[in-house]
């Protein structure tokens, strides 16, 4: 069950021991970090954002209407959003940017039709590679 464990001035250390049944011992011992990690989101320099539609004209609508947001929300909130909200439909294709500017870029080319929309991979057989 949980105690407290109080301040002493010094780092608080801890030793965990594990005795396994088939005699696999480990022991750790682990110490309080001396400094707090700061508290912020995960930093992710690239964000791929995954369209995908029907048609080809379909996903460089979908593009077109991605652009035209003004205030464009977190990246990262919109990756997430178009990838596992969104169904994954025949034609696809991936912006991928850093920031406004570069996302942007990339849905304008795909709306203009730069950018094919890719048949997405019909399911076949299973390989195995052995490097």
């Amino acid at each position: 069950e949980s105690r407290e464990w109080p301040e002493s001035g010094r780092p608080r250390r801890a030793g965990v021991s594990s005795f396994g049944i088939s005699g696999t011992n480990a022991h750790v011992i682990l110490e309080q970090s001396s400094v707090e990690p700061a508290a912020e989101g995960p930093g992710l320099d690239v964000v791929p954002w995954v369209l995908s539609g029907r048609s080809e004209a379909a996903v460089r609508d979908q593009a077109r209407r991605l652009a035209q947001l003004a205030d464009m929300p977190n990246p990262t909130d919109v990756a997430f959003s178009l990838a596992t909200a969104r169904a994954a439909l025949d034609r696809r294709v991936a912006v991928v940017g850093r920031g406004r500017n570069e996302l942007l870029r990339g849905l304008n080319a795909v709306a203009a039709g730069e950018v094919p929309a890719e048949l997405a991979a019909e399911s076949g057989d299973v390989v195995f590679v052995f490097p």
